[in-house]
This record gives C-alpha cells, structure tokens and sequence, in this order.
C-alpha cells in the first residue's frame, strides 16, 4: 500500500509557551495532515531530554518529556490560571526553542498544577501508578536523587544511592513523598494529553511513527535501574562504551558516550528489559523506526575510561535471536502486524553491511533511503529508479540538511546532475526543492516522508541536527499560523496524483462491524 506522511518533532509545533506541546496546535497539525492527503506523522523521541537537548540521549526510555504537557489543557482543567501561566517568560523568539526559559520554568508551572490536583479525587491518578509502578517508581527515585545531588550524573552520587541500597531508597521515597508524587502527576498528565492527540489523529486517519534510540544514555534512569543491561560494575563504571572506529574523517575515531549492552545478559533474561521498553513504544506510536539498526548486528565498543576510539573493538549484537523472540511478543510478521499494518523502519544509513541487511531482508522490516544521497554518484543505491517498494523513502531525515540549504551547497556538477534526473527545469531554489519532493513522491517506495520544512522551502535555519556539533540543535519551530490550506491543498495533489492516499473504506467497515 502506498502511502506519504510528514516529519515533524513536536518541539518544533507553534506554541504559546516556548516550545511544542500537546496542545491545540498538535489537534491543528494532524487537521493538516488529513486535508494534505497524508496518513502518517513522524515525531522524534519523545523522552525528557538532559545536557544538550538531544531527544536520542533521553533520561529515560520509558518517562515522557514534561515540556510536552500543554499548560492551556490544564488551564482548562482548572489546575492553572492564565496568570499564573503568564508570570513566567518564556522566551521571545516563536521560530526557536529556548531550552533556558523551559528549564526555569516548566516544572515551576507544573508544581502550581500539582498542588491543586493532589486536592481533588486521585483514584484515576493512583490507578495510573499502580498499572506503571515498575519504570515510574524508579524514574520518580532518579529525578529526586538528581536534584539532591545538584544535577550530578548518578555515576557521581554517594555509593548507597548510585548502587541503588534498598533501604536507603525507601528512606529517600518516603521523605519526599510530595515531591515523588508530582514526579508521577507529570508522567501521568503526559501519558493523558499524548494519549488524547494519538486517538484523535486516529480519527482523522493518520498513524504516529515513533523513533526509538538505540542506545541508552549512560545518565538515565535505565542505566542506573538496570545496570546488568549495560555491563556496569560494581562501582557504577560500563565495561565499554559506543564509538566509531578511526577513518579517514576521524583519525582517533569517535567517543559517543553510550554504554554498549551486556547481549549475553539480555538472552540470559530472553531480552525482556528491551520487550518493555518496546512495550511502552508500541503503547506511545503505531509504527517504530529503529534508529541504528546496525547495533542488532554490531556495535563499535570501546574500553571506558579512553581518550580516543583507537582502542576499541567491534562487538556483536543479537542479531537474529533478538528478533526471534520481538516477532513473538508483539506477533510481528514481515514488518506487520496480524491486519497487515506497517510497524516497522529500521534505519540502515551509512556504510553496507551484509548482515545486516539480510536481516532486515529476512525480517521483512522497511528500510530507509535518503534522496539527497541519491546524486553522489550515477549508480547510487538511493536512485529512485534502484529501490524496492518495501522501503520509506526521505528527502531528507533529521541529521541533514534541508533540500534547500542542500541544494544552495551543492557543487554545479551535482547540481545539473540533480537537475536533469528529476527533470527539473527550476531555476530558483524553491521550484527546485519541490522538483525533489514530486521525485520522492513518484518513487516506488511503499512510503513516503517529508520534513514539514522542505515544504516551507526552509534553509538552514529550520536544521534540526549537526550530527557532531553541540549547540543549536533541536530548536526549529514553526510560526503559528503558517500552515494553509493553499499549502495542503498542493500536498495533497501530489499525494493524489502518485497513489499515496489509502482507501481506508474496508478497514472503517470492518471497524464499524466489531463496534455494532
């Protein structure tokens, strides 16, 4: 089935407060996607982010972000006033995050909400506890203990603490009960508000594909609940840590930081730390894109404690063992569930890798190709003309540029090479990023997605990432207002004239069958 959707974080929707939320600006964007013919919207990890803002380097894999909470539902709940939402500033600048204003703010405005809602019936709230007691119990414990210690990493915390002593955890939970609660109030209106926006964009026939990191930060709660996951010791250290080897663009390598997984342990335990974590994901999206597939085959792992990457080994992933038992717990076939209905991208960029395509070959999982990849040479593996239907094609993903800050850094060789593939008679970047987007359209990938930026013929200052750079990433937004129905409309022309609109009258006949 072909289909076409649209790649948008939520951090970047418009908003009143600083950055994007589940607010009615989400409700405003998924009315979008329906009038543009689109049936798939494609966020970014929705964890709470730490130091550097990155939604790949969350506190946890499981806890929602609190700045996703939209302060005007719970103004409409009762549980804040307009005044007490306005006192705080929250920043200035509508086309940019301001990650300072969010941080001093935020939780201060959450705290407000919390102290009037633990006054009211909580049977609903307690529910939510008991039914998520195992990972909020410890995010919770996590979020306490790190404020105590001023923000320090738990690898830094006293000995008691950062090897998890039971006794003095209880201690800890007991003597801030208030705040262990308000940690679980956030989670609880996260889980609420996102649960709200994923039911009603499936009214509107359109489908969420969430992004699963594939490694975990080595400050987060996993690591610190879990760390016979992770191949730490007895003194909070990992064993090896994630890197890349020494190339010819980085002579000593590259450090990421990450803790590489204990693999052995995990089949030992039949892998079931990561089949919650999926669990979880499959309860938050309807189709996960695996970020880094290539760690199921191989990681890079260098010993902790090394300056450089040059001392590193390559270690082996799970492979097809893992996937054996996935396939079974959440009854995947070739990539679908038992109606046929995608689940599955697996992100298999950068260099080849036999086994690892022949697993996600075997599988059956989508994989994805990159047109601005497509010109580097004339028989490029992202040619439109070279892909298989079962794979996403992107003009472009979250780590590159936009198509027209690509387009204006592009040598005039490749340019004329771009320019006559795509049949491209533009001479202005803007006709030109369209060309490009018709060309995605027209491929014979099965789906299609599109930044909402390249629609916007946005250059660099709607970039998402530098993969490598530190700062000033993750921080596009949108204007409000700035998405109209002339724009749907040409969306949806293409989503048309290429086939990518779903008949959805067999699925809501069998859906209005079981209802009656």
């Amino acid at each position: 089935m072909r289909e076409s959707g649209i790649l948008m974080p939520v951090f970047s929707l418009p908003s009143s407060y600083g950055i994007g939320s589940f607010s009615h600006e989400a409700y405003e964007f998924v009315d979008f996607l329906e009038k543009a013919g689109q049936s798939k919207w494609q966020i970014l990890p929705l964890g709470e982010t730490g130091f550097g803002n990155s939604p790949y380097a969350s506190l946890s894999s499981f806890a929602g972000n609190p700045y996703f909470v939209s302060l005007e539902d719970l103004m409409e709940e009762g549980l804040l006033t307009y005044d007490e939402v306005n006192q705080f500033d929250w920043g200035s600048d509508v086309t940019k995050v301001d990650y300072g204003a969010m941080y001093n703010c935020k939780k201060a405005a959450l705290r407000i909400a919390w102290n009037r809602f633990r006054e009211g019936n909580l049977d609903a709230f307690q529910a939510y506890i008991r039914k998520n007691e195992k990972w909020l119990n410890d995010y919770a414990l996590f979020m306490i203990l790190k404020n105590l210690h001023g923000g320090k990493a738990w690898m830094d915390w006293e000995e008691e603490y950062k090897l998890r002593n039971e006794k003095a955890l209880q201690q800890v939970k007991s003597q801030n009960e208030d705040e262990y609660y308000f940690y679980c109030f956030i989670q609880y209106k996260f889980d609420e508000q996102w649960n709200a926006l994923h039911a009603y964009a499936h009214e509107h026939n359109v489908d969420i594909i969430g992004d699963v990191p594939f490694f975990a930060a080595l400050d987060s709660v996993d690591v610190w609940s879990e760390p016979e996951v992770f191949g730490i010791d007895q003194e909070g250290k990992p064993a090896y840590i994630a890197g890349t080897a020494p190339d010819a663009f980085s002579p000593t390598g590259q450090l990421w930081g990450n803790p590489v997984y204990d693999w052995k342990y995990l089949k030992k335990k039949n892998y079931d730390w990561w089949m919650e974590r999926l669990a979880r994901n499959f309860d938050l999206y309807d189709v996960l894109r695996f970020d880094h597939f290539q760690g199921f085959i191989s990681c890079y792992g260098v010993p902790y404690g090394e300056k450089t990457a040059e001392k590193g080994k390559v270690m082996p992933g799970p492979g097809k063992d893992f996937f054996t038992r996935f396939d079974k717990e959440f009854h995947i076939v070739k990539g679908k569930d038992k109606d046929g209905n995608l689940k599955l991208i697996a992100e298999d960029l950068g260099a080849f890798d036999e086994d690892r395509n022949a697993l996600i070959e075997e599988e059956g999982i989508m994989s994805m190709k990159i047109l601005e990849y497509a010109f580097t040479t004339w028989n490029s593996i992202y040619m439109p003309h070279r892909l298989n239907q079962n794979c996403v094609i992107y003009t472009g993903n979250h780590d590159n540029a936009p198509l027209k800050e690509w387009f204006l850094e592009l040598n005039e060789g490749t340019r004329n090479f771009a320019r006559s593939y795509i049949h491209s008679e533009n001479t202005d970047e803007g006709g030109f990023v369209w060309d490009m987007i018709r060309e995605a359209y027209h491929s014979t990938a099965d789906l299609c997605i599109v930044p909402l930026y390249d629609y916007l013929v946005k250059g660099e200052e709607a970039r998402l990432n530098i993969p490598g750079s530190s700062a000033g990433n993750w921080e596009w937004r949108l204007e409000p207002d700035f998405l109209s129905e002339d724009l749907a409309h040409s969306i949806r022309k293409f989503a048309e004239i290429y086939a990518r609109i779903p008949d959805r009258s067999k699925k809501q006949a069998e859906e209005k069958k079981t209802a009656e």
